[in-house]
């Protein structure tokens, strides 16, 4: 007998199958059947189906002899499963990676409950995924297992069939069954839950719920929306021959009467000339099924009143008001942005036009983010070294507590912004400022950029559209033409800098303030960091930060982490870091699933260089972040499954796997023979490290932010700090060294 029965009906979802079923498949948990119902289907799905029966034993095609609807085809696949636990998925979604092992474990956890009861995201065509909004009614607190009753919150969740698992001999002795029409969901879905002698949770989202642009019952015209009202006939009657149930009466009732105001209001639904005999049925239900007593929220008291008294018109006008009100609240908000705006560029000109102030310095990063990188650096050294400088930091309001006590927070576009980009000396960030800035005589502007260049970059980009998108080339060198110094961690980036940023600036070839903290930090420091990151004393503790993919617009990534944890074995631990610009996508990085014991997510953490501190060694890929791990002269081991696809979208300057900075990995077998044979930090592998940072880290000696602010702020051109020799930190055999160099216009 297998664990799990996955149920899934199939209509008109040739398009979409294979995925569905190729996610089932792919699972690391194998003790399973699935059962795929035919729902009569005018397309390809049963030939799928059957190729599918063919190919492997735990595929099962059932084919109905004439089209039934949801419900009746997940009632013959149900007649068929032997599982332990029934799971349904809808022919055009999919399980999330793992989604059945990390269900089999919290059934385990919580002693194999009636119903247990996983999230979804929404997954759209674009590749975007968005969690469900309900989430948090599914955290994993309190008892292991409950009744209804202790968390109604859960009602709040969507109640459709497919995001939970159900205990076969439960819905057998209950005598379940999905009747026929639309909403079938609904008469399946309350009274389970209803019923249910124990119910479990599981925050993790499991589901990948497809939305499709056309074809689903959600965006289609028809009468058949009218079954909705079979559907709550058959929960009442349910509640009515349970005597016990009596106390979800009045909650039924509210949730039936904003059922009905949903499918109302939403555009596309009810036939043209039907509205007004569907609000005359609704108000028949009311009636029928009234029962005060659930909390009706004040926003939809006035929408429940109309339906009782049956005042259609009232309620059309009503809402055709309401979205009048909002339309013009949103044009009013954006006239106000507009006028506040200009108001603000006002101001701006205003301030230009006042004196520079000397002893004033902003500081930015990565588009207004917190405080880090290379800026961080010089902007704490500037405030040592420089007599009665006053810095500020622009960034982000959620970002304002990574921001030094002694240093002032700016918010974007406020006028206090505007005033100290007009008005303020100096000038650094590690990405171009607002492209409104106007660079002023006695203005000072620092682009330290944030790492060494290993993809293409600025104008080289102009013949590589994928990785290009949408930058203005001619922005950019506006931009940059007003750079006073451009900061370069070696010679390698000092070429490749003046190359694809062509301009007047002098160049400080002085190495990467950002790393300064590597020669710093000694190991009590790291201690505290690997305590505060929850790594296990005595665990090696590997860093997994992969770089972002232009090519693509869902930022998944090849590498699957449960698998590595399960190679690496019970004394490793993996940080895993999203690219900053991968917003929300550190769900994804570790696949929706709930905290691995042996998997934290650190995206969030606004410090990688204390990330690396913390670390071992290093996984990437492509990730400028290798420059600066060797300067710990730990292990970096670098994945490069799709090598080729990123070449040729993005492009590099060198050959990477002729010049690594340690082992190598063309897939994921590979990465885990490295680390099984323990080439990730064997001879060869320190060979190719030392080689690396002798190349790409001859001036990070920890005085890197030191040299810029005696220059850039003291005006410091003698004298300066000088690198150690790099024989005492590596290998020789170092490149010829470019000095400092100045560069005029012509």
């Amino acid at each position: 007998m297998p664990r799990f029965s996955v149920i899934v009906p199939a209509y008109r979802v040739q398009a979409y199958l294979h995925a569905c079923l190729d996610s089932v498949l792919n699972q690391s948990f194998k003790d399973y059947e699935i059962i795929v119902v035919d729902d009569c289907s005018p397309d390809a799905c049963g030939p799928i189906a059957d190729e599918y029966a063919a190919r492997d034993p735990r595929v099962s095609a059932v084919h109905l002899p004439h089209n039934s609807g949801l419900g009746p085809a997940r009632n013959a696949g149900v007649a068929r499963a032997n599982g332990d636990y029934l799971l349904f998925l809808d022919g055009d979604d999919t399980f999330a990676p793992e989604a059945l092992q990390t269900i089999a474990d919290r059934l385990n956890a919580t002693g194999g409950p009636d119903v247990l009861v996983y999230d979804y995201a929404r997954t759209y065509w674009s590749g975007e995924s968005v969690r469900n909004t309900f989430a948090r009614h599914l955290a994993e607190t309190g008892p292991a297992s409950f009744r209804l009753a202790e968390r109604p919150e859960l009602l709040k969740v969507l109640m459709v069939v497919w995001n939970k698992a159900y205990r076969r001999e439960f819905i057998e002795a209950e005598g379940f069954t999905f009747p026929p029409g639309y909403y079938e969901d609904t008469p399946w879905t309350y009274p389970v839950l209803m019923a249910a002698g124990s119910i479990a949770v599981l925050d993790a989202v499991c589901v990948g719920y497809r939305q499709r642009r056309r074809g689903n019952i959600l965006s289609t015209t028809t009468r058949r929306h009218f079954d909705v009202f079979d559907q709550y006939d058959r929960v009442f009657a349910f509640i009515d021959a349970r005597p016990e149930l009596a106390v979800w009466r009045p909650v039924m009732f509210r949730r039936m009467l904003d059922h009905f105001s949903t499918l109302f209001t939403s555009r596309g639904r009810l036939p043209r000339g039907t509205r007004g005999q569907f609000f005359r049925l609704a108000r028949a239900h009311c009636r029928r099924y009234r029962t005060p007593g659930a909390p009706v929220p004040r926003r939809a008291r006035l929408r429940h009143g109309l339906f009782r008294l049956g005042a259609h018109r009232t309620y059309r006008a009503l809402w055709a008001a309401q979205q009048l009100r909002g339309r013009l609240r949103r044009g009013t908000a954006a006239l106000r942005r507009v006028v506040r705006g200009a108001v603000l560029q006002l101001h701006y000109r205003v301030q230009l036009r006042l004196p520079v102030r000397p002893s004033e310095a902003v500081f930015a990063a990565y588009w207004n983010r917190g405080y880090t990188c290379s800026p961080a650096a010089v902007e704490e050294t500037a405030r040592a070294l420089v007599p009665g400088l006053r810095t500020s930091w622009i960034c982000r309001p959620e970002d304002a507590h990574t921001v030094p006590a002694a240093t002032r927070v700016l918010n974007p576009g406020t006028f206090a912004y505007w005033t100290a980009l007009a008005r303020s000396k100096y000038l650094v960030n590690n990405v171009n400022f607002d492209r409104r800035l106007v660079k002023r005589r006695g203005q000072v502007l620092l682009q330290t950029h944030h790492g060494t260049p290993l993809k293409t970059m600025g104008t080289d980009l102009v013949h590589r559209p994928a990785a290009a998108g949408s930058m203005d080339f001619e922005t950019l060198l506006r931009n940059v033409d007003k750079w006073d110094f451009s900061l370069s961690a070696n010679q390698h980036s000092t070429l490749v800098w003046e190359r694809t940023y062509p301009s007047g600036y002098t160049t400080l070839e002085y190495g990467n303030p950002r790393n300064d903290v590597f020669r710093r930090t000694g190991p009590a420091r790291i201690a505290q960091l690997r305590e505060s990151l929850a790594v296990p004393a005595g665990s090696t503790a590997v860093l997994y930060a992969p770089t972002h993919r232009d090519y693509r617009r869902a930022q998944h990534h090849t590498l699957d982490l449960d698998q590595l944890v399960r190679v690496l074995g019970p004394h490793f631990v993996i940080l895993a870091r999203s690219h900053y610009l991968d917003t929300g996508s550190a769900a994804r990085t570790v696949a929706g699933r709930p905290p691995h014991p042996q998997i934290i997510d650190v995206s969030a953490h606004p410090s990688v260089e204390e990330l690396c501190l913390a670390s071992d060694a290093l996984i990437t890929d492509y990730s400028s972040l290798m420059f600066d791990y060797v300067n710990l002269d730990r292990p970096v081991v670098l994945h490069l499954e799709d090598r080729q696809a990123y070449e040729a979208a993005r492009g590099t300057y060198f050959d990477l796997e002729g010049f690594p900075p340690g082992a190598v990995a063309r897939s994921q077998d590979e990465l885990h023979e490295i680390f099984a044979t323990d080439h990730w930090r064997g001879p060869r592998s320190a060979q190719r490290r030392a080689a690396f940072r002798a190349r790409f880290c001859p001036y990070d000696d920890g005085h890197a932010a030191e040299r810029v602010v005696r220059r850039v702020f003291l005006g410091d051109t003698s004298g300066l700090p000088l690198p150690l020799p790099t024989g005492g930190r590596g290998p020789t055999g170092v490149p010829r060294q470019v000095t400092v160099r100045e560069y005029t216009n012509g």
